[in-house]
């Protein structure tokens, strides 16, 4: 039961998902400072300055138009950097690699395995170091059907 749970923890797409949602909050952050810092102000100026300035009063009841136009200059920004920095970059991968432009992962060829579980068996063995070919005769497959003997 608990290997099940760890693997789900550490399966690619948990953990990118993880990462993902640390730096998308870290990303909102800096905008929102950012949307305090100058948005704000900004809009505050252009509608009338002062204590007052982005909201107007209706029977006692102040509305905050300065904040919700900062709020909305501050969501537009942050899907336009999502947009060109993660989403277009990633269509125009996935879209070479649909053309064959750009090629995925490289698998090892069989003789690259091969070696790989030769030399793992060696180690295991504890032969750690290369002796040649085995002794005794060694056949080699003859090309036009005919066995060559030793």
């Amino acid at each position: 039961m608990l290997k099940g749970f760890k693997d789900f923890l550490f399966r690619g797409n948990v953990v990118d998902l993880a990462v993902a949602v640390v730096i998308g909050s870290a990303f909102t952050m800096l905008v929102n400072g950012f949307a305090e810092s100058f948005l704000t102000p900004l809009i505050a100026v252009l509608g009338g300055g002062g204590e007052l300035g982005g909201t107007f009063v209706v029977n006692g009841q102040t509305f905050t138009w300065g904040a919700f136009v900062s709020q909305l200059i501050t969501f537009v920004l942050t899907a336009a950097v999502l947009y060109f920095l993660v989403v277009m970059p990633l269509h125009r991968l996935l879209e070479r690699r649909v053309q064959g432009e750009e090629p995925g992962p490289i698998a090892p060829t069989e003789v690259e395995l091969l070696v790989e579980i030769r030399d793992l068996l060696r180690t295991q063995q504890g032969g750690t170091h290369w002796n040649g070919p085995p002794a005794g005769p060694r056949r080699e497959p003859a090309s036009g059907g005919e066995q060559e003997g030793p």
